[in-house]
């Protein structure tokens, strides 16, 4: 061995000495010379006035050194000195900074526990070597827990609980052989589990809960600390399995370990742990099943396995706790029925089984046998089956929730002896039948929950007797009848729920009167008439307000103006008339208010600006008149303004483009003016509607930009101008275009290709000019019955599809000049009109159209693709409905797979492979420019080229057939130079399909060589070209 590592294992085997030698040297020091009662009263009256005043020392004085023992919290020993310092419960306001420990080394009890003292533990306590119990629970404390506590080795009791306590160095500290008690719970302590409790092997009770220590729990936990009877490592963030070894734990009384991140299983042989008495396991993320050992834990009081991930049945051997007063099993994946073993637990208070997956019924036989419970808890499962009439046996029952379960029957009047209940919940059943008139007699009972039933019959005038009632919630039943007047009596009434039932009749005059605490009131969807209670809202606190879809007449009550507490408020739907401009005031939590389908009038007043919370603000279909103010421009979180079917006038603010709308809709006013390019900013709008209005101007290009536009509605208008090619970026359209009834002008834009999912397109009624464009085509979603062309000035053939060509006359009527093969149209090329086509014209306007029609498709392969992806069977369905002209099929298999329902334009490549090149844009090119030339998609020359290929040995030449008899036929014969420019155009056309990528030119060359209009030398006669020999032609 080197001198180092001697020198460094000396140092090693000194250091504890040297310690235990300076804590023994401190206890031989003498004492008389701090310790008598003058210093110890001088240094009490000292710490005294650093506090706040306190009663508890009043006795605290100075002048009365003699009578030190009889100060309030003080016992002395034999000498006359302080021994013990009792202060507990005393209401102590201020630090330990001012205490003066060196007077009291002979202290043994130390306890300032339940007081308001703040600030660090001064480090000078771990001079007190003779303290054995120190308690400084329930304070203010702050700063790290001093390691000088190391030198307290006498101290059996120490708890610190309760505080604002940091983390110390743990390695500073010593293992305290005398320690039985320790309590570091409701800190701040972080990091793992302090290491030197792993060395107080005489520990009893450890309290670490209500920190944030992490990390897994030593072994040496369950292997050193053998005497533990109660262990609480609650509300932590300790994590990993619980170690077997927990069964060591003999000795253990009460384990909690609720509130961490604990996982795995729970383990088996807990059984084995015979004393414990309380388990909780809560609020951790065990699985696997519930150990049937646990039957043999016969002491067991209270078993808490709520919010984990277990998944088994409940084992029927839990019956053998017979001591059970606490069962919770709530939020697991437990299933099956409950076992008739339970029927043991006779002595079960509380039993919370809700938010699994059990079923089955629940017997009469648990319910004898539970006589004590005061809460039962069924919800959130699978139960079936009537309620047992032996529920009314359960006379202490505090609280019932069954609801979200599949009860059925009626409710048991039985339920009408449980005079203690205060909360009854058996809401989404499938109760039926009358609500028992008992029911009615449990005065105690503050929350009545019967919703989402099938419960009929009227309420009596004895819920009047109900006046501890808070929450009533009788929504969604067949209740019918008249409301009691004896309803207003609720004085507790926070909040009342009767919406979808078929009640009648007025609300009784002076209902809310006498209920200042009412929050919530909702009569929706009912047949209420008459006006609304004038005192309704007289308490100011309602929050929730819904009277909608009723019969409801007359002003709004004056008292909703000052409810500032508003939240949700829906008037929707009845015949309420007034003035609407004051009703209401300004309510900063207000996030929705539908006022909708009314008589109100007035105005909309800008005090509306102030609700800075407004998400939905609807006053649609009603008599309000004047301006839309602009102030409304400066709510940050308006999501939808609906206005529509009213009186209104000016102009539209430009201020609303400042919004963060989702709807806008201001059809069917009396607006004026141009549409503000500001809402162009509304890029989250998915509904504008501004028809029928009286706009005049030009559609703002800018709302182009509002790129998540479903529907877009500016008919009946006075619009002018072109229909902006912008209006082709909303690529998300796809309920309504509607531009119809305005007068605008000009050509159809070819962009409005790219809306490929909109299902209805009306520009009717206006004075476009010019061709249908033939890209149109690719607006796949477009219904036959839902296009309108019709009164325009449009020209030229429809284009050939089956949306197109299946639509109804009247979509097409007003245009003279339109022709095609659809109903009430003339057939297009006939004898006198054919000379005026030529192949010539189709080469001229060759390069532009196919450059659009390649950008339509691209557009359109990308977004059915993430369509298809995002709504799968639905939309998959809607696109299997397109013209089966786009489909195409390959036949070979020997290479290639089949990839019918594919589209006809896409490359092999991406359309079998999704692999992506840069030549699937040459090969969309070709197959375009061949559909142009052919005046039909080339399906039968692609199929034939493929297979040519490919094949090993020759195959019937299907590209043998004469050019001039692939070309569209309608077309007269190309002669001249015009039949050597098709000859040169199929050529580039044939050469930009081939199935190789690497094969195929690129996209730059073909544009360079269509626009150098180079000619093929025809070697051959033109009628005698066949398709082969240009598929071979090298340039």
């Amino acid at each position: 061995m080197t001198c180092a590592s001697q020198k460094l294992s000396m140092t090693t085997i000194l250091k504890p000495l040297l310690l235990l030698l300076q804590i023994l040297l401190l206890s031989l020091l003498p004492r008389s010379s701090t310790a008598s009662p003058a210093t110890q009263a001088e240094a009490l009256s000292k710490w005294k006035n650093s506090l706040l005043p306190s009663s508890f020392l009043s006795s605290w004085s100075s002048t009365n050194i003699t009578n030190l023992c009889k100060w309030n919290g003080l016992v002395c020993d034999s000498t006359g000195t302080v021994s013990e310092i009792i202060i507990s419960g005393a209401n102590l306001n201020g630090t330990l900074a001012q205490f003066n420990f060196t007077p009291f080394l002979n202290v043994t009890r130390f306890d300032l526990s339940n007081n308001l003292l703040s600030g660090p533990i001064p480090s000078e306590i771990g001079q007190l070597t003779k303290l054995q119990y120190v308690s400084f629970y329930n304070n203010f404390l702050t700063g790290t827990i001093p390691y000088q506590f190391r030198n307290l080795q006498k101290v059996w009791h120490l708890d610190l609980g309760s505080n604002y306590l940091e983390t110390p160095d743990w390695s500073k500290f010593l293992s305290m052989p005398l320690l039985t008690w320790l309590s570091f719970g409701y800190n701040s302590l972080t990091s793992g589990f302090p290491g030197f409790i792993l060395y107080c092997q005489n520990l009893t009770y450890l309290d670490l809960a209500q920190n944030q220590l992490n990390g897994t729990v030593p072994e040496m936990v369950f292997t050193n600390l053998d005497k533990l009877e109660y262990l609480n490592l609650t509300d932590n963030l300790f994590q990993g399995p619980v170690s077997p070894n927990i069964t060591k734990l003999s000795k253990l009384i009460d384990l909690r370990l609720g509130r961490n991140k604990f996982s795995g299983v729970i383990p088996e042989n807990i059984g084995s742990m015979s004393n414990l008495q309380i388990v909780e396991l809560y609020n951790n993320s065990f699985e696997g099943k519930i150990p049937s050992s646990i039957g043999q834990l016969t002491e067991l009081l209270h078993l808490d396995v709520n919010w984990n991930s277990l998944n088994s049945t409940i084992p029927s051997e839990l019956g053998f706790c017979t001591k059970l007063t606490y069962l919770a099993l709530a939020s697991n994946s437990l299933t099956g029925e409950v076992p008739l073993s339970l029927t043991n637990l006779t002595k079960v208070t509380y039993l919370g089984l809700s938010e699994n997956n059990l079923s089955g019924e629940i017997s009469p036989y648990f319910l004898s046998n539970w006589t004590e419970l005061t809460s039962l808890q069924l919800q959130n499962n699978l139960f079936t089956g009537k309620i047992p009439l032996e529920i009314g046996m359960l006379t202490k029952l505090d609280l019932v929730f069954l609801f979200n379960n599949a009860f059925t029957g009626s409710i048991p009047s039985e339920v009408g002896n449980l005079k203690d209940l205060t909360q009854l919940d058996l809401s989404n059943n499938r109760l039926s039948g009358p609500i028992p008139p008992v029911l009615w007699n449990l005065t105690n009972l503050q929350i009545l929950q019967l919703f989402s039933n099938s419960l009929t019959g009227t309420i009596p005038p004895a819920i009047g007797n109900m006046t501890s009632l808070q929450t009533i919630d009788l929504s969604t039943n067949q209740l019918y009848g008249e409301l009691p007047n004896t309803i207003s009596r609720l004085i507790n009434l926070r909040s009342i729920s009767l919406f979808t039932n078929n009640f009648w009749g007025n609300i009784p005059s002076d209902f809310g009167k006498f209920s200042p605490s009412l929050s919530g009131v909702s009569f929706a969807n009912n047949s209420f008439s008459g006006e609304l209670p004038p005192e309704l809202c007289s308490g100011f606190s309602l929050q929730n307000f819904t009277v909608n879809s009723n019969n409801f007449t007359g002003p709004l009550p004056e008292c909703l103006r000052n409810c500032l507490l508003l939240q949700r408020v829906r008037f929707d739907g009845n015949n309420f008339n007034g003035n609407i401009t004051n009703a209401f005031g300004i309510h900063p939590n207000l996030y929705f208010i539908s006022l909708n389908d009314n008589q109100f009038i007035g105005i909309i007043s800008p005090e509306w600006a102030e609700c800075g919370s407004l998400t939905n603000l609807e006053m649609g279909r009603n008599r309000i008149s004047g301006e839309i103010p602009a102030e409304l421009g400066r709510l940050p979180q308006l999501h939808s303004l609906i206005l529509d079917s009213n009186e209104l006038s000016g102009q539209i603010p430009s201020a609303l483009g400042n919004l963060s709308l989702f709807e806008l809709n201001l059809s069917k006013n009396l607006l004026t003016g141009e549409i503000p390019q500001s809402l162009g900013n509304l890029v989250q709008l998915e509904e504008l509607d501004l028809s029928e209005n009286k706009l005049t101007g030009n559609i703002p290009k800018e709302l182009g930009n509002c790129g998540r536009l479903l529907s877009l509605d500016l008919s009946n208008n006075n619009l002018l101008g072109e229909i902006p090619s912008e209006l082709g970026n909303l690529i998300a359209l796809s309920v309504l275009l509607d531009l119809s009834s305005n007068s605008l002008s000009g050509t159809i834009p070819s962009n409005l290709a790219k809306l490929i999912s909109l299902e209805s397109l009306n520009i009717s009624h206006n004075q476009l000019s010019g061709e249908i464009p033939g890209l149109l085509t690719s607006m796949v979603s477009l219904r036959p019955s839902s296009i309108d062309f019709s009164y325009n000035k449009l020209t030229g053939q429809i284009p050939t599809s089956k949306v197109f060509e299946e639509a109804p006359a009247i979509a097409y009527i007003g245009n003279s000049g339109l022709c095609g093969n659809a109903a009430g149209l003339s057939t297009c090329y006939s004898d006198s009109t054919k000379k005026k086509h030529s192949n010539t014209v189709l080469i001229a306007v060759l390069i532009p159209v196919c450059g659009l029609l390649l950008l339509a498709i691209i557009v359109a392969v990308l977004i059915i693709f993430y369509r298809k992806a995002k709504f799968h069977d639905e939309e998959s369905r809607r696109i299997g409905e397109t013209d089966e002209s786009l489909i195409w099929e390959r036949e070979d298999t020997s290479n290639w797979t089949t990839i019918a329902g594919s589209y006809g334009y896409m490359a092999p490549e991406l359309a079998l492979s999704m692999r992506l090149t840069d030549k699937c844009d040459v090969y969309s090119f070709g197959v375009v420019a061949l559909e142009v030339m052919m005046g039909k998609h080339p399906r039968e020359i692609l199929s034939s080229l493929s297979l040519k290929s490919r094949a090993a040995t020759p195959v019937s030449d299907t590209a043998e057939f004469l050019l001039k008899d692939a070309l569209d036929q309608r077309l007269p014969p190309p002669t001249g130079q015009t039949a050597e420019e098709v000859v040169f155009v199929v050529t580039i056309a044939l050469a930009c399909v081939r199935d190789t990528p690497e094969a195929r030119p690129t996209m730059r060359f073909v544009a360079q060589e269509l626009s150098a209009q180079i000619q093929a030398c025809l070697s051959d006669q033109f009628d005698n070209i066949t398709i082969s020999k240009l598929t071979g032609h090298q340039k």
